[in-house]
């Protein structure tokens, strides 16, 4: 039997970029030892509380279908933090709840654009993106965003790229780079939307974890409330990864028929995990801090190893919790520096090849192991990188 074309291609042929990180894991599973530094996953559950919350609300009772938009609490809930950390009006009816980030972003993609459609995305990019692309029948376009520009997109390559399209998807603060978008970065791409009539489809999963900056949503921005998708979740602000609860908040009737779309597709959340969410939410920014302050802390980890040595240079990280480094002074390629780095040292972290062209020569480095085993790591993979680029000049 055939199989389609749409499901068969989601990868384009090419690697999916998880490749190391299920090596890594397989070791692992035959008892080694393996130091993992690859995805984001927090080092910490979620909080007994959270979970207190989802028990109650399942022996209360909220086991059954749930409301296929979200349950009104929580979308009111969600309406509430985005309108006030947006300036923008926001109501239950501007909301979608999702099962996680994931979810939204493929209704995103599914309310913006046609099969045949072109999308545009940044590169480096998370790993899903081109594959969520194609999995409407749209066809992904890369921005690159390079390194010399500490990863900020510019408004004129988006430009450049922007003949036929109709949706540009951004994500700031940024996986893999950790870079947060500035005003005028953002204010150069609302302009090319405006300009050449593209939704923005903006991921802000990451919106709780700042070092640097601030975070500024597009949706914010004069002219953008009506094109602009935002998609949102709990995984990542409040260590709720496993219980997959996000949302989409957009304009009115896009939410209506993404509520439509939900109905053929997710069917909804489980009425006790948004429950749960509702009680973390209400927690806010001191439980978003908590949840926060081991990569914030490790950060300044980081830089103060780096600052160390020059085999490795660290690339802006203003948020989230990665760490890209620029290893090309070692002479390998990113995946073949994680590739020995795991061989020689049990250490896993992420080629930048796995995350797109831009970050080719580096790795991503995730902040989710404890402090003393984190140092350790990136001690040692600064001293393997120390010894390559050693080799490679003959020293």
């Amino acid at each position: 039997m055939r199989l389609s074309r749409r499901i068969t291609g989601l990868t384009g042929g090419e690697s999916d970029g998880w490749d190391l990180f299920l090596r890594a894991r397989q070791m692992i599973a035959e008892g080694i030892a393996v130091t993992e530094l690859t995805i984001g996953e927090h080092d910490t559950r979620t909080r007994s509380s959270i979970l207190d919350a989802m028990d109650r609300s399942a022996r209360g009772g909220h086991t059954g279908y749930a409301m296929v938009p979200g349950t009104a609490l929580l979308r009111d809930t969600v309406a509430a933090r985005v309108q006030e950390r947006t300036g923008q009006r926001t109501t239950r009816d501007n909301v979608l709840i999702t099962p996680g980030g994931q979810a939204a972003l493929f209704a995103a993609h599914s309310a913006a654009c046609d099969p045949g459609d072109t999308a545009l995305f940044v590169d480096p990019y998370y790993a899903t993106y081109p594959g969520t692309i194609r999995g409407v029948g749209a066809l992904p376009r890369a921005v690159i965003a390079r390194a010399e520009d500490g990863f900020q997109p510019r408004a004129e390559a988006i430009g450049t790229e922007a003949d036929g399209a109709v949706s540009l998807l951004i994500n700031t603060p940024n996986n893999p780079t950790g870079v947060v978008y500035g005003r005028e970065t953002l204010e150069g791409i609302a302009r090319v939307c405006q300009d050449r009539d593209l939704w923005l489809i903006s991921d802000e999963v990451y919106d709780t974890q700042i070092w640097e900056g601030a975070h500024l949503s597009p949706r914010a921005l004069p002219g953008m409330a009506h094109r602009t998708l935002v998609v949102g979740s709990m995984s990542k602000s409040h260590a709720m990864t496993g219980s997959r609860c996000g949302w989409i908040v957009g304009p009115e009737e896009a939410i209506s028929h993404l509520i439509t779309l939900a109905t053929h597709t997710t069917y909804g959340v489980p009425g006790f995990v948004q429950d749960a969410a509702v009680f973390a939410l209400g927690e806010g920014r001191d439980l978003e801090e908590e949840i926060a302050a081991p990569f914030r802390r490790r950060r300044e980890m980081a830089r103060h190893i780096l600052a160390g040595q020059n085999a490795v240079r660290l690339s802006p990280t203003q948020g989230a919790m990665y760490l890209m480094l620029d290893v090309r002074a070692t002479g390998l390629s990113g995946e073949a520096f994680a590739a020995a780095l795991l061989e020689t040292h049990l250490i896993a972290v992420m080629p930048g090849e796995s995350f797109g062209k831009a970050a080719a020569g580096h790795v991503r480095v995730a902040m989710t192991v404890a402090d003393d085993a984190f140092a350790k790591a990136l001690k040692t993979l600064c001293h393997f990188a120390a010894q390559q680029a050693s080799s490679l000049s003959g020293d």
